[in-house]
């Protein structure tokens, strides 16, 4: 066990959470200072450690990156013997997080009124791919199929084109997973106050549509569902991507007083008694004659040239970076956001850092993604169970370890 840290300290979180959106909460909570336990299933681990390439050694990067700062233990969850584990670590534990397809948990005997009469105060957090009702309920939940149904596919992409688009990362399952460590600290704040614990529901569904607030907004007021943009903003223009002599910037020149700094800085003063851009509303009806009229100025000077330039303006400015750029950035450096932790078989492991700072409270990542089984023995020993009883279980298929 790693020192305490963080402002979860002394907080316990089970977490029966594979692949994504299950594993992204567990780890939220596990950053801030939370003493995870991840379950997995004997037979080969949560499925995240089956997404190769790319692998460091002998494990999976997306497993590492998603489940540091947890224990792990490996049960068999088609055993009754298996079952009465977990039951017995839902008796000590203040959060439970899964994301298994409605009715499995409860198939199980460990749906939340069964959990719930173990442990009163539990917090039992359920994430799924449409939530717990609703006539979706029963639906598997795939982030592709929830961006696809949120609408956020039919609002990414190049302007002007049909073409469904996927935003790039798994948005729905990560911003789910966020929404339920989220909702879990609301619930354990309740229950510092009145001792009770509760059902937090969400799902990959809602997460999509919670990133839709402004598109929502226009069709709610005009009636109008809202089409891809490309990199331009939904609402105010110019804000958006632009080719320079040698690559792309972005610009954002939203409001009226960076519009007429953007126009002085590129010289492009007559811009400004052009009818067509002179308030947002009008560089918004004509966004495609805009973007048209601004790319030559733009083309004019490289990226360094005009970002530079913009910073002297105070205009908000900045670079389009790829992955080795971002993490090999000084303000990523600087906010450490880019880290090394142990782990058992591979030695120092590069992850992401915890995003959420706290001045009294300092989240960290201290320890790497466990192997499969590698805390069993010594999770099932702090609960109860003697070294024989483990060593049968283990012969029985009952439990895995790796120590």
């Amino acid at each position: 066990m790693t020192t305490a840290f963080g402002p979860l300290q002394g907080v316990k979180v089970l977490e029966l959470g594979h692949v994504m959106a299950g594993p992204v909460s567990g780890m939220m909570l596990a950053d801030m200072g939370a003493q995870v336990i991840k379950l997995e299933k004997i037979a080969g681990g949560d499925d995240t450690r089956r997404m190769v390439p790319p692998r460091i050694k002998e494990e999976s990067a997306a497993f590492l990156i998603l489940n540091r700062n947890k224990r792990g233990i490996a049960v068999d969850l088609k055993s009754p013997r298996g079952v009465e584990i977990v039951k017995r670590l839902i008796q000590g534990t203040d959060i439970l997080i899964e994301n298994f397809r409605l009715g499995t948990m409860e198939r199980l005997g460990l749906g939340y009124e069964d959990a719930q009469k173990l442990n009163p105060g539990l917090i039992y957090c359920s994430l799924s791919g449409f939530g717990r009702t609703g006539p979706y309920a029963e639906r598997g939940g795939f982030d592709l199929v929830a961006q696809g149904m949120s609408g956020l596919m039919s609002i990414t992409g190049n302007r002007h084109d049909e073409t469904p688009v996927k935003v790039g990362p798994p948005v729905t399952d990560i911003t789910a997973g966020i929404l339920g460590a989220m909702g879990v600290l609301a619930a354990y704040t309740y229950r510092l106050k009145t001792g009770k614990g509760q059902l937090v529901d969400t799902s990959l569904f809602e997460a999509g549509i919670v990133q839709t607030y402004f598109h929502s907004a226009i069709f709610l007021a005009t009636g109008q569902s809202p089409r891809p943009t490309g990199s331009a903003h939904i609402m105010s223009a110019p804000y958006q991507a632009f080719p320079t002599a040698d690559g792309w910037i972005t610009v954002g020149a939203a409001n009226q007083a960076n519009w007429l700094r953007l126009i002085e800085v590129i010289e492009a003063a007559e811009l400004a008694g052009d009818p067509r851009f002179k308030e947002n509303a009008d560089r918004m009806d004509h966004l495609d004659e805009l973007t048209e009229v601004l790319q030559p100025y733009f083309r004019r000077r490289t990226s360094a040239d005009w970002l530079l330039r913009f910073e002297k303006a105070g205009l908000p400015a900045g670079p389009i970076y790829n992955m080795k750029e971002v993490l090999e950035n000084e303000q990523t450096q600087a906010r450490n956001m880019l880290t090394e932790v142990p782990h058992q078989t591979l030695g120092r492991v590069k992850t992401l850092g915890a995003p959420v700072k706290f001045s009294r409270t300092p989240a960290d990542v201290r320890q790497g993604a466990p192997v499969l089984g590698q805390h069993t023995r010594e999770i099932l020993a702090e609960i109860g169970f003697s070294t024989e009883d483990v060593e049968r279980m283990e012969r029985e298929g009952i439990v895995s370890s790796k120590q």
